[in-house]
């Protein structure tokens, strides 16, 4: 059977303001915050009363209780509640694999239309019980008696009274993402100075982009904050020089600090999708085009060789497979939304696709793709200063660069986004 491929349209997004952990929204769920930036795009583009094809979310940090979230966030909306719901969770990626997965349906006819996107809070993170307890409790549900309840309660002791705390921590290295990227940065020479000197580029454009009104269609206030509070507009070098390493603090070469890493954050995020002809009957202008996407994993354990790779540096060998699939060269793009997870993995995926011992011993290519123009880069400021709410980051940045399109009126963006897990999601935005 012939199937025609579709374009997919990126007609919006909406995002509620990122918050630091612990401030504005820490009595904020999931949920919550979830269904605040989902009623802020069906106000935006009055889609009360619509049967999406479907709602694609996803948190990184979920309750137990959240094992539905995508759908409980879209019956507490006007949306019709005939709309079907997932949840997905790819990590950092969360977001724009949401829109992907969307985007795929939309282009082979399967649905006209659909909304993407997801929600974090380090604020509500769950805390389970220990192992040791959870056995217990387990065990004390299927007793039925009286005598076999308490001798079972007779196996409690107070090391089961302590909980089980989430950490960022790798379970196969025990790393936190910033204790591998310290590696990542002595591997490719990144210096301190250069990761300071991004962060404040990062606050300044955001700073910019608030002063200019360019967020006024893409974040609507939720619990009193209009902006993100991550945000320092009155950074300095000097200020961000000051501070001592976060991750190594012993070796006195650790170059990651607070600043010029992301922080912990919370907030949601989504964007509307849909095909030229739902948007058309909805009289829906068209921001851009999801045309691209990549995927791809790293070996940062070394489970295939003795030769392990940084854990956040998976976005450098999808980029290059995706310009292959789209005919492109690395400088054939008028934007670069690369996700800041810490200032010293965007440099070394810069300096990766830059360096022609990777490019040939790695990705199998006869030169380097070459340098972008860094003025081109997170123009509107990136993660290390709107904050990182894992799974939000990728609405945030389809938003931000579908609208830099339209206001260019041609072109073409490429997104890039590292994930724990060795992951990495990638896609081209056109217009």
């Amino acid at each position: 059977m012939n199937q025609t491929v579709r374009r997919v349209a990126i007609i919006g997004s909406n995002r509620i303001p990122f918050a630091r952990s612990n401030t504005v929204y820490s009595h904020a769920s999931n949920q919550d915050m979830l269904t605040a930036a989902l009623n802020g795009l069906i106000n935006r583009y009055n889609l009360q009363g619509e049967r999406m094809g479907e709602v694609v979310a996803g948190a990184v940090l979920k309750h137990s209780r959240d094992f539905n979230l995508t759908r409980e966030a879209v019956l507490s909306t006007a949306l019709d509640p005939h709309t079907p719901c997932y949840d997905i969770q790819q990590a950092c990626g969360t977001g724009l694999e949401a829109a992907i997965l969307v985007a795929n349906k939309i282009a082979l006819g399967q649905i006209d239309c659909g909304i993407a996107g997801g929600s974090d809070t380090t604020s509500d993170a769950p805390i389970g019980v220990s192992e040791g307890m959870r056995q217990i409790l387990l065990d004390l549900n299927r007793c039925k008696t009286n005598g076999q309840r308490l001798k079972v309660l007779a196996r409690l002791r107070p090391k089961h009274l302590v909980p089980n705390v989430p950490s960022n921590g790798e379970p196969r290295t025990r790393l936190s993402m910033g204790g591998h990227t310290e590696i990542t940065a002595k591997e490719w020479k990144i210096p301190r100075e250069e990761q300071d000197q991004m962060a404040l580029e990062s606050h300044q454009k955001l700073h910019q982009a608030y002063q200019d009104g360019f967020n006024d269609d893409l974040v609507t206030p939720y619990l009193g904050l209009e902006q993100d509070n991550t945000l320092r507009p009155d950074s300095t070098i000097e200020k961000l020089s000051s501070l001592k390493p976060a991750f190594d603090k012993k070796s006195g070469q650790g170059t990651l600090t607070a600043a010029n890493s992301s922080n912990l954050t919370d907030g949601a995020s989504f964007v509307l999708l849909a095909s030229e002809e739902w948007a058309n009957e909805r009289n829906l202008p068209v921001r851009a085009y999801l045309t691209f996407c990549e995927t791809a994993a790293v070996d940062f354990f070394g489970k295939s060789s003795n030769e392990k790779e940084g854990l956040l540096l998976a976005p450098a060998y999808a980029v290059p497979k995706m310009l292959d699939k789209a005919g492109l060269n690395l400088q054939d793009f008028d934007f670069y939304e690369i996700h800041e997870a810490f200032a010293a993995q965007v440099l070394a995926t810069l300096k990766a696709w830059e360096s022609e011992e990777f490019c040939k011993n790695k990705l199998g290519r006869d030169k380097p793709l070459g340098s972008i123009d860094r003025s081109k880069l997170n123009v509107n400021g990136g993660s290390l200063a709107t904050g990182h709410p894992f799974a939000a980051t990728g609405g945030r940045i389809i938003g931000t660069l579908a609208k830099l399109l339209e206001q260019k009126g041609s072109g073409r963006g490429l997104i890039s986004i590292c994930a724990a897990g060795g992951l990495g999601v990638t896609a081209i935005l056109e217009r």
